[in-house]
């Protein structure tokens, strides 16, 4: 799962030839571009995630993931992203926005829940284009501080600079 993603992480390349050089990454399933990376960002390895990063100032962390050929094409956005959730308790939607990134219907949700017992907060957005789906997250202690509504919206221009690549 998704959630992975925020256990003992310490390098951004992750296993055989994926490449991330701040802007592009690759790799043999997938190619994208992040038109926007916030600036104080350390990169995480999370085992899943295409790329991860942890935002030390606001206590957040950012992840990209990607899977292809999944048969997912029939699944409606709304229940990929409630699949995200299935290992969490105390599920409460904050949000929920649909638009379109990268010439696609993607959908994204705020949610407030447990992990592990400890309350976070996780936007989270989801799109499928061309036999992928590609999860985009950020996950928090919940709080409204400056610096996480700060790290929330750097993370939603994250996403809105997404583009795959040929």
């Amino acid at each position: 799962m998704l959630f992975s993603a925020f256990v003992g992480a310490s390098a951004i390349q992750g296993c055989g030839a994926a490449q991330f050089d701040g802007a592009e990454y690759r790799d043999k399933e997938v190619a994208f571009r992040l038109a926007y990376v916030p600036a104080g960002l350390s990169p995480l390895d999370s085992g899943e995630s295409k790329v991860a990063f942890q935002n030390e100032e606001a206590g957040s962390t950012i992840a990209v993931s990607a899977r292809c050929g999944v048969d997912s094409d029939d699944v409606p956005l709304r229940a990929l992203v409630q699949h995200l959730f299935l290992q969490l308790s105390d599920r409460e939607i904050v949000s929920e926005n649909e638009f379109t990134l990268d010439g696609r219907a993607a959908l994204e949700m705020e949610i407030d829940a447990h992990l592990d017992g400890v309350r976070r907060r996780f936007v989270v957005t989801v799109l499928k284009k061309d036999g992928c789906v590609y999860d985009f997250l950020h996950v928090d202690g919940g709080s409204q501080s400056p610096a996480l509504e700060s790290s929330r919206r750097q993370f939603r221009k994250l996403v809105r600079g997404f583009s795959t690549l040929e």
